[in-house]
């Protein structure tokens, strides 16, 4: 087994490595098989560097189950599947990428967060983070009963009401956020035909489909750019197509793309298409395809219409607010 002296390694808190600290010893383990299960990966990492058992066993005060080094493993196994130097190619599967070997080679232990949140995947990601919650934020809405209420009591117990329901509102926000950014990663450490049969079950979720028609995956080797079609009658006189990218972040979907996509529909003679990527489009792509009425349907738009249709996610917890029937307690009209 690789031995490493953790004082070669930059250092945080408590006497161990920072996380990013983390990242170069991790691919140089990681390199040593094609892939890594994430939870027996952090413990060879954390095992190699010759931590002194009262460092290798430290844990967080508030939380004494975690061990801060494999916390901080996780975080360097996080930030670099971001950036590209690790992928997923299955869930909780690992492997170090070309880029994380060419990153190890050049740079060795001194590889560091500034190098790590340079590189394009990463700051991509970044920027669909701030977009989601940009997203998030101007769409954030609060219904509540406006009619006049009848007493200060009342008022009180409304604004009551109205904060609870926004700290929930933003903390349920930021979780399901954290969700569909792990959903988009998931799907990008996908097989291609894994994501042409996600799209098309979307669109039936979102009732494309209609009540007698059907939908299909077209066959890669007789595509003709065409990756699905829903028949939304059964007679297939009104129908979807469906183009389906399956790109990194930093991978933004151009106009030459758009119009391959048109010139597919044209050859069908048809004036529906539908063109969904993992990742974006560029200002020429989404002016292109308004021109040729192609509906778009970006990373963060996918990623939020599958929560909203539950298409790989299920609903974990529902929650009830409850208010004082006033109506119950009105003694005068018993």
């Amino acid at each position: 087994m690789t031995s490493i002296d953790y004082h070669q390694l930059k250092m945080g808190n408590h006497g161990l490595p920072s996380w990013d600290g983390l990242v170069a010893p991790t691919i140089e383990i990681g390199m040593q098989k094609e892939h890594w299960n994430g939870k027996l990966l952090k413990r060879v990492v954390a095992d190699s560097l010759n931590l002194p058992s009262e460092l290798r066993n430290l844990t967080y005060e508030k939380y004494p189950d975690d061990e801060i080094i494999t916390n901080r493993l996780s975080w360097a196994l996080s930030k670099g599947a971001s950036a590209g130097i690790f992928a997923r190619p299955r869930r909780g599967m690992y492997q170090v990428t070309e880029l994380g070997k060419e990153l190890f080679y050049k740079y060795g232990y001194d590889l560091n967060a500034k190098i790590i949140q340079s590189q394009p995947q990463y700051i991509a990601h970044q920027v669909e983070i701030k977009k989601r919650k940009e997203e998030k934020g101007s769409s954030a809405e609060f219904t509540f009963d406006n009619s006049a209420p009848e007493s200060e009591d009342e008022i009180h117990v409304n604004s009551e009401i109205t904060l609870v329901v926004k700290e929930i509102t933003k903390q349920i926000e930021n979780y399901n956020s954290q969700i569909a950014d792990d959903l988009l990663n998931r799907i990008r450490e996908a097989e291609p035909q894994f994501f042409e049969h996600l799209v098309v079950d979307l669109l039936v979720k979102m009732g494309y489909q209609g009540v007698n028609g059907n939908a299909i995956v077209t066959p890669r080797s007789h595509d003709g750019g065409i990756d699905g079609v829903i028949n939304q009658d059964p007679l297939g006189t009104s129908t979807v197509y469906l183009q389906a990218k399956r790109y990194q972040a930093n991978n933004i979907v151009q106009r030459p793309s758009i119009e391959q996509f048109y010139g597919a529909l044209n050859r069908l003679h048809a004036d529906r298409g539908v063109f969904i990527t993992t990742s974006s489009f560029s200002q020429q792509a989404i002016q292109t395809a308004k021109s040729f009425s192609i509906v778009l349907i970006d990373g963060l738009k996918l990623t939020n219409l599958m929560l909203k249709y539950r298409v790989g996610v299920e609903a974990k917890h529902q929650f009830n607010l409850f208010s004082i029937d006033e109506d119950y307690f009105d003694y005068d009209e018993l």
